[in-house]
């Protein structure tokens, strides 16, 4: 039987869990669940994606995140706009009063990274990250997503990743 320890998956499964218990313990003064930053962390991103692909990306259900929108939306972080091309469609936007508490966010993401890395030396966190990126890619590509050039990610179907590879 494999070694989990050894396993990418299960190791960056793990990772992901600590480093979130981490930003979780950090961030509890900013009153904002787990979910909820997650929300605002991608958003700040990709301001204007559809609410059904935030869902996707954060891996619930779309009534779920139309729920979490609302709070947001009620706590004047966030804006809903119709999408142009779709009627049925909504785009998310950040307000102006949610970048002070992005802030406090981004600086304690970096605390937790920093914490995680502490052992690594300059040259193998780059790496690590540069390797990440590449797997991100290769998984991405196999899902049919393409990878543009700025490696901005868009989903576009299998026609356009067998274009792109």
């Amino acid at each position: 039987m494999q070694n989990p320890e050894k396993s990418i998956g299960f190791l960056i499964n793990d990772v992901t869990r600590l480093m979130r218990r981490n930003l979780n313990r950090r961030a509890q003064d900013l009153g904002l669940p787990q979910a909820q930053w997650r929300a605002l962390a991608f958003l700040s991103r990709k301001q204007g994606v559809k609410q059904i692909t935030l869902a996707d990306s954060l891996e619930v259900q779309p009534i779920t995140l139309a729920r979490m929108i609302d709070r947001l939306e009620e706590a004047g972080l966030v804006t809903r706009r119709p999408d142009p091309d779709d009627r049925r469609a909504v785009r998310l936007y950040l307000t102006a009063e949610a970048q002070p508490l992005l802030d406090q966010m981004w600086e304690r993401a970096a605390k937790t990274q920093d914490d995680a890395m502490a052992d690594l030396s300059v040259t193998e966190r780059e790496n690590l990250i540069k390797s990440l990126q590449r797997i991100k890619q290769s998984l991405l590509i196999t899902e049919g997503c393409r990878v543009d050039a700025d490696d901005d990610l868009e989903e576009k179907g299998l026609a356009n990743a067998a274009k792109s590879s």
